[in-house]
């Protein structure tokens, strides 16, 4: 009988394995809790998509915390920049600060750009935004400073229906050199692998910090930069710093905004 039993509990085991039973989750298991679980990589939002909370603007030739344009504003679950009160640019590049300083991980964030520059934006301008990451403090930038000393993670876009190609995800060292293949780069920008991005489409940037050590861009997943050893100008070492979104005189959006800290 206890022989008899056990054949059949194998038999019944076997049966259920190739049915396909035996995969079927918790019949009392959350579907909510399950999906939660599935969706948890690690993230975590630093923008609440309904103001500025945690987040400070720096823009040139006005102390820290003003925007008397309203440059950077909160609407639809994004942070916009916005030019509409501006008759001219002149010169006035702002950066918005996120209130915490990091060292290693990565940052994920859409973007598109929008609507027309404003008047008196530099030609170089043109769908020109950035990350700027391992950055000075906002409080440390002088009153009529126009970027931080910082790497910029540089955002570019092209018009529809122009041939032109321009990569983004590229990457600007205002104050600062870095470490490609072996050499030290002191050229202010290189580009990156990427495809160029034309009209107001949504782009998904990722980028991915090691402390002093290795940097990766991504742009809709892919890799398209590499590099490593941030430093300041005079050598000192970056291992960590502010991250802040730029207003470099064309309207752009940014959504879903999201960091996961790594281990050293």
């Amino acid at each position: 009988m206890i022989k008899t039993a056990c054949s059949f509990a194998v038999l019944l085991a076997a049966l259920l394995l190739i049915t396909g039973y035996a995969a079927l989750p918790n019949a009392d298991a959350n579907p909510t809790a399950l999906a939660a679980e599935a969706e948890d990589d690690g993230f975590v939002s630093i923008f609440n998509g309904k103001d500025l909370t945690g987040w400070t603007p720096k823009v040139r030739y006005e102390a820290l915390g003003e925007d008397a344009k309203n440059t950077f504003r909160v609407n639809d679950g994004m942070i916009q920049v916005r030019y509409d009160k501006y008759d001219d640019f002149k010169q006035s590049f702002g950066h918005l600060f996120y209130e915490t300083e990091y060292s290693s991980y990565i940052l994920r964030l859409d973007y598109r750009f929008v609507g027309e520059q404003v008047a008196g934006g530099p030609g170089w301008a043109f769908m020109n935004s950035g990350v700027m990451f391992h950055g000075q403090s906002a409080k440390s930038m002088g009153k009529d400073q126009d970027f931080p000393d910082s790497i910029e993670a540089q955002l570019l876009g092209q018009k529809a229906g122009s041939e032109q190609k321009r990569p983004t995800g590229n990457v600007c060292s205002p104050g600062t050199h870095y470490v490609k293949d072996g050499k030290l780069v002191r050229a202010h920008c290189q580009s990156s692998t990427s495809k160029t991005f034309r009209g107001d489409q949504w782009v998904t940037f990722e980028l991915e910090v090691h402390g002093h050590g290795k940097i990766i861009h991504r742009i809709n997943g892919e890799v398209v930069f590499e590099y490593e050893q941030a430093q300041l100008n005079d050598g000192t070492k970056l291992d960590k710093g502010t991250i802040s979104l730029q207003s470099e005189s064309h309207p752009i959006d940014f959504r879903n905004i999201e960091i996961k800290v790594l281990k050293k």
